[in-house]
């Protein structure tokens, strides 16, 4: 995948403060839609991930800086770039910004993990179909 995966938002009032900023914790919210819109767009649907194979996909680590504030009605964009599939993570990259002004830089670790909570190797399908939306470069957009 050399273009990053992008997903638009729309900031409305219930993602900001009283000043109309977006509240910080509100970014969390917008970037676990990019992730989940990448995933179904590599054909893998969470809630029978579950049902049929016991698996989902936990933050397990997150490392967020916030640059520039987004405001209430603002255009803005999840942009998404998996690093690396291992044996039971993933280490994603996401930006959002708004146009080409980077507002939030992100560093992701998913686990996989059974409903017990314990790590599970990924499923052979979800690693075969998401090993290929691996960035082949580590550059940030």
């Amino acid at each position: 995948m050399s273009e990053p995966h992008r997903f638009p938002v729309r900031v409305f009032w219930e993602d900001t403060d009283a000043a109309g900023i977006v509240y910080y914790a509100n970014y969390l919210r917008f970037l676990e839609r990019g992730r989940s819109d990448l995933v179904r767009g590599a054909g893998i649907g969470q809630a029978a991930l579950l049902d049929r194979d016991g698996v989902m996909f936990p933050v397990r680590r997150c490392e967020i800086d916030y640059l520039q504030p987004a405001r209430l009605d603002d255009e803005i964009e999840v942009r998404t770039r998996i690093n690396k599939i291992g044996g039971a993570s993933m280490d994603m990259d996401q930006d959002i910004h708004r146009g080409e002004e980077a507002l939030v830089r992100a560093k992701i670790r998913l686990a996989c993990v059974g409903r017990d909570g314990k790590p599970r190797r990924l499923p052979a399908n979800v690693r075969a179909a998401l090993s290929d939306l691996i960035s082949p470069s580590l550059e940030r957009s």
